[in-house]
């Protein structure tokens, strides 16, 4: 399954959405926040193993969420405000509480 094409490409927006907003980081974490529907973006590191992004893209097509594609793991994780890489990451509905 093809996933990354320019059209599902991260602008500057979509990473300044990321930095601005409440945000999980890492695979099961973002598994959490699909299954409960908190999602509201999905970003994937292109740079990543696939075997960690291209099981998560198909999962976002299934459910029909909203995800985008970053060059590398560092700038995700700098968008995240981590220091380190990540492979994947979403911006989340704000809680309740």
């Amino acid at each position: 399954m093809d996933t990354q094409n320019d059209s599902n490409m991260a602008s500057s927006a979509d990473l300044a959405f990321l930095r601005d907003c409440r945000r999980v980081v890492g695979t099961k974490q973002l598994r959490k926040a699909l299954r409960d529907g908190t999602a509201l973006r999905v970003y994937l590191a292109m740079d990543a193993d696939p075997a960690i992004t291209e099981p998560l893209a198909q999962i976002c097509g299934d459910l029909q969420a909203a995800f985008c594609w970053v060059p590398t793991m560092q700038a995700l994780g700098q968008a995240c405000g981590i220091e380190v890489g990540a492979a994947a990451a979403a911006a989340v509905k704000p809680s309740r509480f």
